[in-house]
């Protein structure tokens, strides 16, 4: 029993790659030997061996599917029928093995072997293809990849993870941040350790229905049931967990070295993916190189690069741009074309590291100096060409951006803040990720929360409102009491940045409302469980009755504290107000670029789609309309 890794409990047991190793530990030789007679028919057809003593084959064995093959050492070959595989769209070959070299290999029932180059001691099973490839070679003991040792966040080492075919972004992120607790690190040594153990295979393996084709080189390597390696550079010492619904695919001039690619992953278009581990329905592609680093389901890289990283979910990485040294497991951010989140190191070592937070924005060209804290300033943003000082900032949704003028007293390194912008001016932003990451999550073996107004998100917004009031005391009424400019030493949680008196105001109100409108949807969804399970329900109670629901017991704290005195019905129809509003900003947030569009393209207007008939905008005006019918409903009945 694992006392710090309860999940790791039945691991290497459920392994699809362990499964797939004790299968071929457990082969025995198959069919029979080559008897003399059928060693002349496969001589007819241009076939050698260093000893046919050591050649088996199967016991309907059809020796017409079998031409030009050498045999060095023991091989095995299966029953091969009149089928045909298709190789490419609209191409098929007959089953069997043709123009190779084959050493210490087995050949399973209806695989295609055809004008390979070296095929060495591997297993190449059922409806697998190898086609066109210069050398599939493997070492007998091979892990295939697995228990590669990983610098996360600090290239020098501190945090370094070790690797196993069926790890996660959770399981990764409690080790590397959990260096103080020794028995923790040792524990899940010892499990990577019989992991690697278990999954140590006498054999290569390109498993059931697999593909391998025009490649150059593969060794060390587990091709997963129905993976697809085609014109591949590289692929060496690694592993590819794969199945007919979400074949993990290696193409097009793509190299993959000492590293682990999860369901449904991809390496394509000349993408690196070296000592690096891709879970599931991740990507690297157009260039992209990714480096002893972890990528978290749908997370993706094209032209950049991501080095020494934790990169969590759905992060989009689409330009060149530089990630490195980065403990970012809560992903769902974007880095922008130009951003060099790299500064780890200035002319000393690469040793500092950064932690962006759940849906950081890297915009154009920023530079972020190491090393820096976001962790509890979710969905912030850092603007376009901002070079950030190293610094810890602890308020969510926030905009930093360059000073618009010298301030006397801050220094000209500095940037400006604006608290809660992201709320207040980019709404649209907000809503459209939270339904974009739900309807292009194709993970099914992680569990994501895509609510970005829940608890957590919660209690980090309400301690940045109460820090932005308690730097003004009301008892100080006068105008001239009240700073127009604020650093880290008023406001903690500020960084290396200012902020302006009216920001202050503003992301208060901003934090306010959200933190409203997080409780009244809370109490919507309360209401309608209280009707649906009580047949005289007592509507009155429903804001002081404790509950077991923690997430309710929350959301009325919450209501408690910001709306103190109001029944349901009057909360409801402050719901549908609120409701409204978050429309309303979402509408106007689009119309922003309309209306600088038009001001700058001469015919803006007629080619693009107008804020109104924006899919998003008109999907949250269809929500608010369903929204304002159902809390109406709720009332009649609350009323009643």
């Amino acid at each position: 029993m694992y006392q710090y890794f309860p999940e790791l409990e039945n691991v290497i047991e459920s392994s699809e790659l362990a499964v797939a190793v004790k299968r071929v530990k457990s082969l025995k030789p198959a069919g029979k030997p080559v008897s003399g007679e059928m060693q002349k028919k496969l001589e007819a057809k241009g076939c050698w061996a260093q000893d046919w003593s050591k050649v088996r084959v199967a016991d309907k064995f059809n020796p017409n599917h079998v031409a030009g093959v050498k045999f060095f050492g023991e091989c095995s070959l299966g029953a091969f029928e009149p089928l045909e595989i298709e190789v490419e769209k609209g191409v098929k070959l007959s089953t069997g093995v043709y123009n190779s070299v084959l050493v210490d290999t087995i050949v399973e029932d209806n695989a295609l072997v055809c004008n390979v180059g070296l095929l060495s001691n591997y297993v190449v099973r059922t409806g697998a293809v190898v086609l066109n490839t210069a050398m599939v070679s493997s070492e007998a003991g091979t892990a295939f990849g697995n228990g590669v040792e990983l610098p996360i966040a600090i290239e020098t080492g501190g945090r370094e993870v070790l690797t196993y075919a069926d790890i996660n972004i959770p399981v990764a992120e409690k080790v590397a941040k959990s260096r103080d607790n020794k028995e923790l690190l040792a524990e899940y040594a010892a499990f990577v350790k019989a992991y690697v153990e278990a999954v140590a295979s006498p054999k290569g393996i390109i498993d059931q229905g697999a593909r391998v084709s025009n490649t150059g080189k593969i060794t060390n390597s587990y091709i997963g049931p129905y993976a697809v390696v085609d014109n591949a550079i590289k692929v060496a010492d690694s592993t590819l967990l794969s199945n007919k619904d979400e074949r993990t695919e290696v193409i097009d001039g793509a190299y993959v070295i000492k590293s682990i690619l999860q369901w449904g992953c991809e390496a394509a278009s000349m993408g690196i993916v070296q000592e690096s581990v891709c879970t599931e329905h991740s990507h690297v592609e157009r260039h992209g190189k990714v480096t002893q680093s972890i990528l978290g389901p749908n997370t993706g890289v094209a032209e950049g690069e991501v080095t020494a990283s934790l990169c969590g979910p759905f992060v989009g990485f689409h330009h060149q741009s530089l990630l490195i040294a980065t403990l970012w497991p809560e992903g769902k951010g974007n880095v922008g074309y130009g951003a060099n989140i790299g500064s780890n190191h200035t002319s000393k070592a690469p040793d500092q590291e950064l932690w962006p937070g759940e849906g950081m924005f890297f915009g154009l060209g920023c530079n972020v100096k190491f090393p820096s804290d976001f962790t509890k300033a979710p969905y912030s943003v850092v603007a376009t060409g901002v070079t950030a000082l190293p610094q810890k900032v602890t308020f969510p949704f926030s905009l930093i951006i360059t000073p618009d003028s010298i301030n006397a007293g801050i220094s000209p390194a500095y940037n400006e803040i604006i608290p809660g912008w992201v709320l207040s001016d980019n709404i649209f932003a907000v809503m459209r990720n939270e339904g974009k990451y739900i309807k292009r999550n194709k993970a099914r073996r992680t569990k994501f929360e895509f609510q970005v107004f829940r608890p957590e998100i919660i209690d980090l917004m309400i301690d940045a409102r109460n820090r932005l009031k308690g730097v003004r005391d009301d008892r100080l009424l006068a105008q001239r009491d009240v700073k127009s400019l604020y650093t880290d030493k008023d406001v903690k949680g500020l960084g290396k940045n200012y902020m302006k008196e009216d920001a202050r105001i503003r992301g208060m109100k901003a934090y306010t409302f959200y933190i409203r409108y997080y409780a009244l949807l809370g109490l919507k969804k309360r209401v309608e469980k209280v009707l649906a399970e009580t047949s005289k329900p007592v509507i009155g109670v429903i804001l002081t009755q404790v509950t077991n629901d923690p997430r309710w017991e929350h959301e009325r704290a919450v209501l408690e504290r910001e709306l103190p005195g109001k029944d349901v019905a009057e909360l409801l129809w402050l719901l549908i107000e609120h409701q409204e509003k978050i429309a309303k900003d979402v509408q106007t947030s689009k119309e922003k670029d309309d209306q600088r569009g038009v001001r700058i393209i001469p015919d803006y207007a007629y080619a693009h789609e107008p804020a109104s008939q924006d899919g998003f905008v008109k999907e949250t005006w269809r929500v608010t309309q369903e929204l304002k019918a159902s809390v109406k409903k709720l009332l009649l009945t609350v009323m009643e």
